[in-house]
């Protein structure tokens, strides 16, 4: 956006969306974020698909449906964002989510705003500030999120409230990060890396609801849930001290800025 605030030059969102057997919910949500009004009037290009190695239909659900499917058989959530990241084009604006119904796609599109409009450089979707369905969010997982959200403030420099899925980031910007976590630490890993880098990190509400079918990987399990969360923690202490490497890896220089209330724009920072 420039000092007038007008819209700076559109760039195609591509919405990646990583999966593993969500067969019965991934078609839904891919028809659904094609159709979205307020993400095809920001600039929707397609929608990719991440198959991270099913074993039912997913992939052939999510082309019936219309997306991009590109299969990454070695398992991680880390590396399944990382294929569809890669297979999206230069210069795009991805917009990562989840493929089981969950995510709320005003919400999304609130998210991706903020970086097409170039108020953000990492727009962060925030469930604890918006709606969450009964049964949406377990009680480990908001303390989960609430806990590695504090610590982040000090050692990343960005005041989030959630590691929530819905984020929107260009991609150069992305892979300027050199991400290395392939598994459940790849969201932390991208956000202290960022904060750490002098990205713009925004936050904007976001509603959410119970997925629209399967199971969870992460919440659905005893083991899944501790798993997650060590891997939260390591990740944290891995890149408390990180530094980029070289020049020209932050989009703007800016300092960090913080949540958002619904319907409240970002300024632009201050050099």
């Amino acid at each position: 956006m420039d000092g007038g605030g007008t819209m700076k030059a559109a760039r195609r969102i591509t919405v990646v969306l990583p999966a593993l057997n969500e067969e019965e919910a991934v078609g839904g949500q891919v028809a659904a974020l094609l159709a979205h009004a307020g993400l095809r009037a920001l600039g929707l290009g397609r929608v990719i698909v991440v198959d991270n190695g099913s074993d039912d239909g997913t992939a052939e659900v999510a082309a019936g449906a219309g997306a991009v499917v590109v299969r990454e058989p070695r398992r991680g959530y880390g590396r399944a964002c990382l294929a569809g990241v890669l297979a999206a084009a230069p210069g795009d604006l991805i917009l990562l989510m989840d493929a089981d119904g969950s995510d709320d796609l005003d919400g999304a599109a609130r998210v991706a705003g903020l970086a097409a409009r170039g108020a953000a450089d990492l727009a962060m979707g925030s469930r604890a500030r918006g709606h969450v369905e009964p049964g949406a969010l377990t009680p480990q997982q908001r303390v989960g999120n609430a806990l590695a959200a504090l610590l982040l403030r000090p050692l990343a420099g960005v005041r989030v409230s959630d590691l929530g899925p819905v984020r929107a980031i260009g991609r150069e910007a992305l892979l300027a990060l050199d991400m290395r976590e392939m598994t459940y630490g790849w969201s932390t890993e991208m956000l202290i890396k960022a904060g750490r880098a002098g990205y713009r990190v925004v936050e904007a509400p976001v509603d959410y609801h119970r997925r629209a079918g399967g199971r969870s990987k992460v919440a659905g399990t005893l083991g899944g849930t501790l798993r997650a969360s060590r891997a939260i923690v390591a990740t944290i202490a891995r890149y408390a001290r990180w530094r980029p490497v070289g020049p020209g890896v932050a989009p703007s220089g800016a300092a960090a800025v913080g949540p958002l209330a619904h319907g409240e724009v970002a300024e632009e920072a201050a050099p």
